[in-house]
């Protein structure tokens, strides 16, 4: 699959000296959903601020379906839907004219027929004829969605798209997100719903500090990075973790009345055997066990813990 987005060697420091980029390379294949996490400050929408033109970088370059966003800006421009984090539209036109007005922009001829399907999609149809300061904080999060989605972008930006809205929007969001890849356009979002990026992202990248520290087709970082959990439910609690058990790598939860035991799953002896064993040698007895995955989540953190070492 051929890359509609190259970020090559790119940097951004400012006056301040400030690093918010540190030699990002990255590409994100066309038609793809491309999630890209980490912590406040990150570099995330200093980023995705560069790629779509609205920030100058330092050095490098990047590449928007072959156009550079620096020399050919409109044209890069043209190719990009983007919803920021803050509600900044005006607060005394139209749900239906905010939105019209975006796609006249971006040179496109108008499209009442669009512009209807979109409002439609997103819940804002009865609301069309509504002023912005009129609207609740989730219908605005959504009227910038309908106007990022008026020109037709074949790439769709979503900075931090469900932060702070309702569950209905986000539920809304998501089958959106769904069918715009369905019919092709690539999706790049940040996020601190990192189930979402679970859930629906193909590729995942972390950046912390201003480096890309990992980029991974998502299922094969979890197969590679991801652990297993093994939950024993203790007959009688512990107020700690014997230090005859001291060898494995095992953790109190439930007040005492689970044992943790977190190991590799693809290495050849997972130390199961011996740890049941020498509780059984303690008198440690347990009810019940359960095994579990880790989480996209539970490797985020661990990554982002040893870049900040």
């Amino acid at each position: 699959m051929e890359a509609v987005i190259r970020v090559e060697g790119l940097g951004k420091t400012y006056k301040s000296g400030l690093v918010a980029l540190d030699h990002v390379d990255l590409e994100v294949k066309r038609g793809e959903i491309f999630a890209l996490l980490g912590p406040n400050g990150a570099g995330k929408t200093t980023l995705i601020s560069v790629v779509c033109g609205i920030v100058n970088p330092t050095r490098g370059r990047v590449l928007v379906d072959g156009h550079d966003v620096v020399r050919e800006y409109k044209a890069a421009r043209k190719k990009i839907g983007l919803v920021p984090q803050e509600l900044a539209t005006d607060a005394f036109e139209s749900v239906v004219d905010t939105v019209t007005f975006s796609r006249g922009l971006f040179g496109k001829a108008p499209n009442p027929g669009h512009i209807e399907q979109v409002l439609k999609s997103l819940s804002l149809w009865d609301k069309r004829k509504s002023k912005i300061i009129e609207l609740s904080g989730g219908m605005k999060r959504r009227v910038l969605i309908a106007k990022a989605l008026a020109h037709e972008p074949e790439i769709l930006f979503l900075d931090e798209p469900t932060a702070g809205v309702d569950v209905e929007l986000r539920r809304d969001m998501w089958k959106l997100i769904g069918r715009l890849r369905e019919t092709g356009v690539t999706i790049i979002l940040t996020t601190h719903y990192i189930e979402e990026a679970e859930e629906m992202a193909d590729r995942v990248g972390v950046i912390d500090k201003g480096r890309l520290i990992l980029v991974e087709e998502k299922h094969a970082l979890m197969r590679k990075l991801g652990k297993r959990k093994l939950t024993l439910t203790l007959a009688e609690p512990l107020a700690a973790v014997p230090a005859a058990l001291g060898e494995w790598d095992l953790s109190l939860a439930d007040e005492g009345h689970s044992l943790v035991y977190t190991f590799d799953a693809k290495a050849e002896r997972t130390g199961i055997p011996s740890l049941l064993r020498k509780m059984q040698e303690e008198g440690i007895a347990f009810s019940d066990l359960d095994a579990s995955k880790s989480s996209l989540e539970d490797i985020f953190v661990d990554l982002v813990r040893k870049d900040g070492r």
